[in-house]
C-alpha cells in the first residue's frame, strides 16, 4: 500500500500545489493518468476543480481523469493507475463518495498496489472516520465512516493558536475531546507544510515541522521528521 497524505494543498504566499510537487512527482513516478475525486469542491465547479489540478498536474506528465465526468465513477477508480482526492469540504465529499461506491473501490483499488495522493479532506477521508475533519458538516453523509487506508485518525492544518480575545476551544481541546470519547485511536496532529509518506508497513513525516500526535490517556507529544512512526500503523 503506498499513499501520500498531504495536509494542505498551499502553503500561504504560494501557487496552486507548489510546495507538495516534488514529493507528488517522486511518489507518482511512471503514473500517466489519475483519477481525481473532486466532490470536495463546493464553492467553486468540478471542471475547474479538475482544470486546476491538471494544470499542475500536466508539468508531471500526467493526465488528471476526473470522476465527475465517467457513466460509472467507481468502475474508473478501479481501473485508474493511481487515485488522487482533492481537499475541501469533507462532509460534502464523503455523502458523493457514498452515494457512488467510491469508499469501496478506492480501498480496493488501493489494496490492489495504486499509489492514493490526498490532500486536506482528501488525506481525511483515507482514515477511518471523518472525525478529526475541521469542516461544518453543510451536508449529511450516511454515516461518518471513511475509506480506512489507515488504522489512525489525521487533523489535517493542524493549528497551536490560540488568538487574543478568543474564549472558544483550541484545535487541540477539540481533539482532547475526541479522544475521550474515542481512548484507543491516535490522532495525527498535522501541521501545514507537511505530509505523510507511506510504503507498506514504513511511514514518515515529511516537511520542515513536528506533528503533533494524540491518543486517550497519554500526553500529547511531538514527532518530528526522521522519528519512527511505524507503530502508528499496527
Amino acid at each position: 500500500m503506498r499513499l501520500l497524505l498531504i495536509s494542505n494543498s498551499t502553503n500561504a504566499g504560494e501557487a496552486y500545489l507548489a510546495y507538495p510537487m516534488p514529493r507528488i512527482r517522486e511518489f507518482l513516478a511512471g503514473v500517466t493518468e489519475v483519477a481525481f475525486v473532486p466532490y470536495a469542491a463546493v464553492t467553486f465547479s468540478y471542471d475547474e476543480y479538475e482544470r486546476r489540478v491538471q494544470e499542475r498536474f500536466g508539468e508531471l506528465g500526467i493526465r488528471v481523469r476526473s470522476v465527475h465526468r465517467e457513466a460509472d465513477p467507481a468502475a474508473a477508480i478501479r481501473a485508474a493507475q493511481a487515485v488522487v482526492v482533492g481537499g475541501g469540504n469533507t462532509f460534502h465529499l464523503v455523502k458523493l463518495m457514498q452515494e457512488q461506491g467510491l469508499m469501496e473501490a478506492i480501498r480496493g483499488r488501493v489494496l490492489g498496489g495504486a499509489p492514493y495522493v490526498g490532500w486536506s479532506a482528501g488525506s481525511n477521508v483515507a482514515c477511518p472516520t471523518l472525525c478529526t475533519t475541521n469542516d461544518m458538516p453543510i451536508v449529511e453523509p450516511r454515516s461518518f465512516r471513511t475509506v480506512g487506508l489507515v488504522p489512525f485518525q489525521i487533523n489535517p492544518h493542524y493549528l497551536d493558536a490560540h488568538p487574543d480575545g478568543h474564549a472558544g476551544e483550541t484545535r487541540e481541546q477539540r481533539i482532547e475531546e475526541y479522544i475521550a470519547a474515542n481512548p484507543d485511536m491516535y490522532v495525527a496532529g498535522l501541521r501545514e507544510g507537511c505530509m505523510l509518506r507511506i510504503e507498506g508497513d514504513r511511514m514518515e513525516l515529511v516537511g520542515s515541522r513536528p506533528m503533533r500526535l494524540f491518543h486517550g490517556g497519554d500526553a500529547p507529544r511531538e514527532l518530528h521528521p526522521g522519528d519512527d512512526l511505524d507503530f502508528l500503523l499496527r
